[in-house]
């Protein structure tokens, strides 16, 4: 890995990490876009899910108390179903159009949240199915899944506090098939992920991140945590779909 992709890459993951600490999500819409600018869509992706599985499990550890885990055991089948739809989409389309589907992906989210805040409400068994089944082939391909929760909690009012606690084992068990899925059907091209070394460093961000979050925590307000995250998620996802459509 070049030095330029590192620093970025420690970077992202460092606001990344923190912004989920301060708003129980970020990392994911920070990192990846940037991520694949920098690595390629594949291995950003893949880097981004290792550094959300480490960055979930430590601010779990934190907020435990407040996960709902029914609403955990109920959609995690269904995340299974939508990663390994997500980890076909990526063996066989190239890196243009994963470009296309970073990006899209996440702007077409964040556009729903927005609309969801203002108007409808949702209640009732199917939407958190599509929820689920979204928020798996969103993560695979994307490294992005906390806009599609963020439109199903913002759509049925769920309590913010519960909804950043809650959402963190489920980033850790997307996460996780992610990579899983990826490895299994090939996804990562042989020769192209990040030397071992960079791993440790990827993960002192990690720690950096959580530990400044935790920091920040009782002085930022969330909402405007969380507003700043959605702001670099959207500016990263309009940088990657720029870059898959002028190259397809």
């Amino acid at each position: 890995m070049e030095t330029t992709a590192l620093i970025a890459a420690c970077v992202a993951i460092v606001l990344g990490a923190g912004l989920q600490r301060v708003a129980g999500m970020g990392l994911g819409m920070v990192a990846a876009p940037v991520l694949t600018v920098f690595l390629g869509a594949s291995v950003g992706v893949l880097v981004s899910n290792v550094a959300a599985i480490a960055t979930a499990l430590i601010i779990l550890r934190a907020l435990r108390d407040r996960v709902e885990w029914r609403r955990v055991v109920m959609i995690l089948p269904l995340m299974l179903v939508g990663s390994v739809l997500g980890a076909l989409t990526v063996r066989e389309a190239d890196a243009a159009w994963l470009d296309v589907i970073v990006g899209g992906s996440v702007l077409l989210a964040l556009a729903a949240s927005a609309v969801l805040r203002r108007r409808v409400r949702i209640k009732g068994r199917p939407v958190a199915v599509a929820t689920g089944l979204a928020a798996g082939f969103m993560n695979t391909t994307s490294g992005v899944a906390a806009p599609a929760w963020t439109a199903y909690a913002l759509a049925t009012r769920w309590d913010h506090r519960s909804f950043a606690a809650t959402l963190q084992p489920l980033l850790v068990v997307m996460n996780t098939m992610s990579v899983a899925t990826k490895l299994a059907f090939g996804a990562i091209p042989p020769g192209t992920a990040p030397a071992w070394w960079v791993w440790p460093v990827l993960l002192a961000g990690v720690l950096v991140g959580v530990g400044l979050g935790t920091a920040l925590a009782r002085r930022i307000p969330t909402q405007v945590a969380s507003g700043i995250a959605l702001t670099v998620a959207a500016a990263g996802a309009l940088t990657a779909l720029t870059r898959g459509l002028l190259t397809l």
